[in-house]
C-alpha cells in the first residue's frame, strides 16, 4: 500500500513536471512566432539579428546573424494565409537568400526597397484615393522618408492618349507659318494630348504637387502601407501587415515573385508603379 502511494506521487510529480515542460515548450514558441511588430524587427529576424526572445545580436555575439536561425525565421516571415506562395516557392527562395557563397542580408539604409502608401485626400470637398511611393533618402549624417513618385486614379483619364482619332496634328512644315496652326491643338480640351510627343509619360506627382499649393488638395489619412522589395538577386517580395488572432501576425510577406530573366524587375516596377 505503501508503496503505491509513492509510485502515484511520483506519477503525479512526473506528470505535473512534463506539463510543465509543455508550457514552457509553448512559451518558447511563442516568443518565436509573436509578431513582427515593426518593419525593424522585420529585417533582424531577417537577418537573425535577434534571438527567439526579442533580444537584439550585435556583430560580436556568436549567434549574430546565425543560419539556422535565419532558416527558423524565415520560414514564420510568410503570410500563411496566401496560398499563391506555394511552399516550392518559399523552399526555393530560403535556399537563395541562405546557401550563397555570401548569406543575403537585407539593408535598411539600401536601394532597392520602397514603400508605398495608399492615402486618402479630400478633392474639391469629395475623398479620393492617392497612392504615395515612398524612399530612403541621405539627409546630413542620416536618412529621411520622402515622396519620389505618386498615383491618382482621378488623373489617368487627363493622360489619357486617343489613338482613334485621326486628322488631328500639326503638318511638318508648321515651323514656316511660326506655327500659328498650334491654335487648333487648344480649341478643345480634350483634344490637347493628341498633339503631344508618344514618348510622353505623365507625372502624377507634379500634378499632385501643384495642386496641393493651389489648395484643391488636402490630406485626410493614410489607409494602407506595404513595402517592396528588389534587393534580393532574381527576387522580388512584398511586405504588408496582417492584424489577426494567432502567432502569424504582424509585418508578413504577403508576396513572392522569382525574376529569373533579365528585365523583369523593371516590368515589375512600371506594374507596382502604375505605369503603362
Amino acid at each position: 500500500m505503501i508503496l503505491r502511494k509513492v509510485f502515484l506521487l511520483l506519477l503525479l510529480g512526473l506528470s505535473v513536471r512534463v506539463q510543465a515542460q509543455l508550457v514552457d515548450d509553448l512559451k518558447d514558441e511563442s516568443k518565436l512566432y509573436a509578431e513582427t511588430k515593426q518593419i525593424n524587427q522585420f529585417f533582424r529576424r531577417f537577418n537573425g539579428e535577434e534571438d527567439e526572445k526579442g533580444e537584439r545580436y550585435y556583430s560580436t555575439d556568436k549567434q549574430y546573424r546565425n543560419v539556422k536561425l535565419r532558416k527558423k525565421y524565415l520560414e514564420i516571415l510568410f503570410d500563411r494565409s496566401n496560398t499563391g506562395i506555394s511552399n516550392d516557392l518559399k523552399v526555393q527562395f530560403v535556399r537563395d537568400v541562405l546557401e550563397k557563397k555570401e548569406p543575403i542580408m537585407l539593408d535598411f539604409h539600401g536601394d532597392n526597397w520602397f514603400a508605398e502608401v495608399q492615402a486618402i485626400f479630400t478633392v474639391n470637398g469629395k475623398d479620393q484615393p492617392i497612392t504615395l511611393f515612398m524612399e530612403l533618402e541621405k539627409h546630413h549624417l542620416g536618412t529621411r522618408w520622402v515622396i519620389y513618385k505618386a498615383h491618382a486614379d482621378m488623373y489617368d483619364p487627363s493622360f489619357k492618349r486617343d489613338t482613334v482619332a485621326i486628322g488631328k496634328f500639326l503638318h511638318p512644315m508648321s515651323h514656316e507659318l511660326d506655327f500659328m496652326n498650334l491654335r487648333k491643338a487648344f480649341l478643345n480640351k480634350d483634344s490637347v494630348n493628341q498633339f503631344v510627343s508618344k514618348k510622353f509619360t505623365p507625372d502624377h506627382l507634379s500634378v499632385f504637387l501643384y495642386e496641393t499649393k493651389k489648395g484643391s488638395i488636402k490630406y485626410k489619412s493614410v489607409e494602407q502601407v506595404k513595402f517592396h522589395f528588389f534587393q534580393i538577386p532574381g527576387w522580388y517580395f512584398e511586405l504588408a501587415e496582417f492584424n489577426r488572432p494567432g502567432y502569424n501576425t504582424g509585418w508578413l510577406i504577403s508576396n513572392l515573385v522569382k525574376l529569373p530573366n533579365p528585365g523583369d524587375e523593371s516590368l515589375l516596377r512600371r506594374y507596382v508603379h502604375h505605369e503603362n
